[in-house]
């Protein structure tokens, strides 16, 4: 019988990493969008524009006071500016000087106001979105009030909150996974 037989040839081991290469303690690459990141740092900036935006088109109105759901989207875009542009010269640090902001007390830092946030900056904008259908469809009053300019502000205010809902979504994942 003319049958062949299997061959067995050795194949060598790559050679091990250089501990340089590979330092001991890191577990998992640099995800874009997590703090200390380009991609982290893009959506802060992406986070404090559309909050300036929300802020300065609701504060050009001369009648938002009167509304408290209007109020509210001014304070949340407040807070979600100064927190994303605070967070975002950290970011800026961290990339100059190449640290790394992954460890568990900031990462649980940056969770929590990424959260507080994003509630407060979706909430108010589903308020003030509401408020603004009544006044546009329900009440047929928008030739008294500016219901283009509070349409606009709800809708930079929705984009902030998308736009927040993934850094907070990546660090809930990073701390979960340590």
């Amino acid at each position: 019988m003319f049958a062949s037989r299997p061959a067995v040839h050795p194949v060598e081991a790559p050679p091990l990493a250089d501990a340089a290469e590979n330092p001991l303690g890191v577990r998992m690459k640099d995800v874009q969008g997590m703090p200390g990141t380009p991609g982290g740092l893009a959506l802060r900036l992406v986070q404090f524009a559309f909050a300036v935006a929300a802020l300065g088109v609701m504060t050009s109105t001369s009648d938002f006071p009167s509304v408290t759901a209007f109020c509210s989207l001014v304070a949340a875009a407040i807070l979600q500016g100064l927190w994303s542009i605070s967070l975002a010269f950290l970011d800026v640090y961290a990339l100059l000087v190449r640290r790394c902001l992954r460890n568990r007390r900031a990462l649980c830092w940056f969770t929590i106001g990424d959260g507080i946030t994003a509630t407060l900056t979706f909430a108010s904008a589903c308020a003030s979105a509401g408020i603004t259908v009544l006044i546009s469809n329900d009440l047929n009053l928008c030739s008294e009030n500016h219901c283009t300019s509070f349409e606009t502000a709800a809708a930079m205010a929705f984009i902030g909150w998308f736009s927040v809902s993934p850094s907070f979504l990546l660090n809930l994942w990073s701390l979960a996974c340590r």
